[in-house]
């Protein structure tokens, strides 16, 4: 079995909302959406107003890692939340894969398009469903399949009998094998991308309306389950995140909320910009709906913000510099992870609260699907000073793998 971490998330959903809600009509023999639910509450930016348990996981202090491994009759993701002073793992949850869950994308079954597929590809043979499969890509989106708490995981689930069908579920830490909550049963579904709200009461998800279209949906994790409408999609190959009070959904790749929750790094096909207001809706992002972006120069790939106002990029160089979300220029020095003949890569994985420090990745190109027995080296993880001064340390656990996802640094 294939042993792995998941770093815990910093709490890093995303309130985003594009264009206004459209409403979905219901086509004969098809389930009809609920009403749009609304609150007499001002709506709160990020995360702020939801009640966390005290754990481990939920700590100011806390890494977050997940990681898939594998048996020959068994599945799982285990969640490890760790002290990022000694790397010794704080706590440990488990969340057991349903045989019909969809973790990989293998012959003959309906390619499905889930985090959890990119969490546990193993290999060139096990693609991810989505275009890109970096680090710096894949981090965000298996963050949103937990919950802030991380007591609950998403899941799209196959029908054994029909390829073409595809529901929505989750399953919670610690449960057995086969209890797999189903939220869903009408037939004839598609519904792909599942993730999470931040309090864990209703899974989203990407779906076809029968009457034509792409849509964004969430089914609550209590009552009745039945289908809400959230907002337009841009069909299933881009992923959720989930954030806000009451949650609302982006549809795009590498999220990172501000601490102030006002603004969010979002990338997607067409749209120009690496900053954007957030929004009070749920939607894709598109160049209709970008509005306000600021673009920032140079940067090929966003780690997380150092501030409310400063994101730290991976550059088109390889290097790593701090920008001004503001004007979209770089307000630091560069700073070199690896040199320019080693041959190596170094990705980004989390900035930690303070926004002093940075976590990295350095490892041979294509490293996590790669059919080079060398390539499947552990990576060198690394702690280095977003203000380029400061001792660089390195990141030491036997558990801490090739197929380890950093999740969260809160």
């Amino acid at each position: 079995m294939r042993s792995g971490l998941t770093v815990k998330a910093a709490v890093v959903p995303l309130a985003l909302a594009v264009l206004s809600v459209q409403g979905c009509s219901a086509q004969p023999g098809e389930e009809k959406p609920a009403a749009k639910r609304s609150g007499p509450e001002a709506p709160f930016l990020g995360n702020r107003g939801y009640a966390l348990p005290d754990t481990a996981f939920t700590r100011d202090d806390s890494v977050v890692t997940a990681t898939c491994g594998m048996g020959a009759r068994y599945a799982a993701v285990t969640v490890r939340a760790w002290d990022p002073e000694t790397w010794q793992p704080r706590a440990e949850r488990t969340f057991p894969i349903p045989g019909d869950a969809a973790f990989t994308n293998h012959a003959g079954a309906k390619k499905v398009n889930s985090p959890l597929v990119d969490l546990c590809g193993m290999n060139a043979d096990d693609p991810s469903p989505y275009k890109v499969a970096t680090l710096e890509y894949m981090a965000p989106r298996v963050r949103a399949l937990f919950d802030l708490a991380y007591t609950r995981m998403a899941v799209v689930l196959r029908d054994p009998g029909n390829t073409a069908d595809s529901r929505v579920g989750y399953v919670a830490s610690g449960a057995d094998l086969d209890e797999v909550e189903r939220l869903s049963g009408a037939p004839g579904a598609d519904e792909q991308n599942a993730v999470m709200s931040p309090d864990g009461r209703s899974v989203w998800f990407t779906y076809a309306a029968r009457g034509g279209g792409q849509r964004i949906g969430s089914r609550s994790t209590e009552g009745s389950h039945e289908l809400s409408d959230e907002g337009p999609a841009a069909g299933h190959g881009l992923p959720l995140t989930v954030m806000g009070k009451p949650p609302r959904a982006v549809q795009a790749d590498t999220v990172h909320l501000a601490p102030g929750g006002r603004r969010l790094t979002a990338k997607a096909p067409k749209v120009f910009g690496n900053v954007f207001d957030t929004w009070n809706s749920s939607g894709a992002l598109t160049s209709r709906s970008a509005h306000r972006a600021t673009l920032l120069s140079g940067c090929v790939g966003v780690v997380g913000w150092t501030g409310d106002d400063r994101v730290l990029c991976r550059t088109s160089t390889g290097t790593f510099r701090v920008m001004d979300a503001r004007t979209g220029r770089a307000s630091g020095a560069p700073i070199s992870v690896v040199g320019p003949h080693d041959g190596r890569v170094a990705e980004g994985m989390l900035v930690s609260p303070d926004g002093k420090r940075f976590l990295v990745a350095v490892h041979e190109p294509n490293a996590r699907r790669s059919d080079d027995a060398y390539a499947y080296r552990k990576p060198d993880f690394r702690v280095v000073p977003t203000a380029g001064r400061g001792e660089t340390t390195g990141v030491v656990n036997d558990l801490l793998d090739t197929y380890t996802v950093f999740l969260s640094w809160s």
